[in-house]
């Protein structure tokens, strides 16, 4: 059963959310984003650079074993494409291993962060037991998502802006419309565009308001303002004591 894909896998067999499994994973995640901080806090510029490059690859290579298991098992389709918000993260994680831009560090820290921390904090592959190769590389993947921006926010070598966020947006909306066309061509739900595929916000929104993709233009600028926070109040913190060290120096 190891590397059966999640359409051949037995009901009864998977896991609950925050059962042991599930908080396993969770205090995984926790405990190798808070050593990954603590040691590229430690490195200087150059091997800062190798580390990052190291996280990225990872991203890449885990995302393309999975599609060449997916290939073997015969399980790969047009669903494997990165049109999912998770599958775009990848991409440009990817894309940052050779080109750093001021647009894709924040929409990797602003929606990125976000969207990977809820698959894993409510995943949809319960189904799937713990000694299953796609269950595995569902939290992995997701666990370095959330990793790579988190450590080099963290550590100051992405710096968040508020005027980032328009663009951020468009470039999530430049997604979203070849994800809506193969959607439509293809019977996909890429980035959840067709369907709440049984997810509890968005049948939340779908029951409310009578479809759920209000929950995309409603929770978005939500979400992004509620990310900013801590920047501001870091900023914030910084000014206080920049100017305390003025005063005491004048």
């Amino acid at each position: 059963m190891f590397f059966t894909p999640e359409a051949k896998i037995p009901e009864g067999v998977g896991f609950n959310l925050y059962d042991t499994t599930h908080l396993l994973w969770l205090t995984f995640f926790v405990l190798l984003c808070a050593t990954c901080l603590i040691v590229y806090k430690k490195l200087n510029t150059k091997h800062r650079n190798v580390m990052r490059i190291c996280m990225a690859a990872i991203v890449f290579i885990l995302e393309t074993a999975k599609n060449c298991v997916a290939f073997a098992v015969d399980d790969f389709g047009i669903g494997h494409m990165p049109f999912h918000l998770c599958g775009i993260n990848v991409l440009l994680i990817s894309f940052s291993m050779f080109k750093r831009t001021k647009t894709v560090d924040n929409f990797l820290y602003y929606i990125g962060i976000p969207g990977a921390m809820l698959a894993l904090l409510t995943p949809d592959w319960t189904n799937m037991p713990c000694m299953n190769y796609f269950h595995m590389h569902s939290f992995l993947i997701h666990t370095f998502l959330v990793l790579y921006p988190f450590v080099l926010v963290a550590s100051g070598d992405i710096k968040p802006e508020l005027k980032m966020m328009p663009k951020c947006i468009l470039l999530l909306i430049g997604f979203a419309v070849p994800a809506l066309i193969l959607n439509l061509i293809f019977d996909t739900n890429f980035m959840f565009l067709m369907n709440t595929a049984n997810i509890g916000f968005l049948e939340l929104f779908k029951n409310t308001f009578g479809a759920h993709q209000w929950a995309f233009p409603i929770l978005l600028p939500i979400i992004m303002a509620i990310m900013y926070l801590p920047i501001f109040i870091a900023n914030k913190i910084k000014k206080a004591k920049e100017k305390q060290k003025e005063t005491v120096n004048a």
